[in-house]
């Protein structure tokens, strides 16, 4: 493909590199190749690596995964060190090699990003949360699951800045309690997708607050959350018009005497109902599922 598109030709005979670039080649030819197929290309000859530089420099969306998790550390600076104008950044689960001091730099001269994905990304500090509050205003999604990293002053700097946040994963982000939550809630009443799951931290006192302050919302996830109980899923139902989908699977104080109400709206829940769920049990047990008479 690559060498296909080193000997393309234009209609008038002349070379690919001949149409304009950022007309051209940048918005419409080179966007709908893989990056590391562009990185590649870049070896070419001094035009080509001219021209890559150009589209990197204008590119909207960096996902780390088109590369690959173990990207040097100098290849991922060079990559980005012209780009202003990214919207998108993925760099999940790039803990072998992603610290502050990759990170900062990118956050620092981009302030147009929508959406960040941090996930897995263990050598970051706090202070890569407070340059993404402080950088990126217009931030709607951002992803910290298991970053132990994050603190409730770290949030509390997002929370300020970042009023327009509508999904946020907090999964596994255990120094959180439910007092942070409550911050973050109440600063950021769009959200519509919350995740808080693996946070023994996080009780009744944060889901309650987050179903009165965030009447978007839809999606939440409670998954492992140990001190939820049925009160604030109670809450929960009652302030949420909104919500499709609530995982609570391990959250072993919560019973169908509060689910059933969500369940009754249509809700999406991760837990069967009591009797469905014996009879998988039942199966699991026996090997085959029992003819029960349920009549009365």
């Amino acid at each position: 493909a690559l060498w296909c598109l080193m000997m393309s030709v234009t209609p008038t005979g002349g070379s690919l590199l001949d149409l304009p670039w950022e007309d051209i080649l940048v918005p419409h030819i080179l966007c709908h190749l893989p990056l590391q197929q562009l990185l590649s290309l870049q070896r070419v000859s001094k035009s080509f690596q001219s021209l890559i530089q150009l589209y990197l420099a204008n590119m909207r969306c960096f996902d780390s995964s088109q590369i690959g998790p173990a990207i040097p550390r100098a290849a991922f600076v060079n990559l980005l060190k012209d780009n202003e104008v990214l919207q998108h950044l993925a760099l999940q689960n790039c803990s072998e090699w992603l610290t502050d001091r990759e990170l900062l730099p990118v956050i620092g001269q981009n302030h147009h990003l929508h959406q960040i994905q941090l996930k897995g990304c263990a050598q970051l500090s706090r202070h890569a949360l407070v340059a993404i509050s402080l950088s990126c205003p217009q931030l709607r999604q951002l992803s910290l699951a298991h970053c132990e990293w994050v603190d409730s002053l770290s949030l509390r700097s997002l929370a300020d800045h970042c009023k327009a946040l509508e999904a946020v994963d907090l999964t596994a982000c255990r120094q959180l309690k439910d007092e942070a939550i409550c911050y973050l809630v109440q600063k950021c009443g769009r959200l519509k997708s919350l995740s808080l799951a693996v946070n023994a931290n996080v009780g009744d006192v944060a889901v309650e607050e987050t179903a009165k302050c965030c009447p978007e919302l839809e999606h939440l996830d409670l998954t492992g959350c140990l001190r939820v109980k049925n009160d604030s899923i109670r809450v929960l139902a009652e302030y949420c018009p909104k919500l499709r989908s609530l995982k609570v699977k391990h959250c072993h104080n919560v019973a169908e005497s509060s689910l059933s109400i969500l369940r009754s709206r249509g809700v999406e829940l991760d837990v069967e109902p009591p009797l469905q769920r014996a009879l998988v049990l039942l199966q699991d047990v026996v090997g085959f599922a029992p003819f029960i008479n349920l009549q009365i």
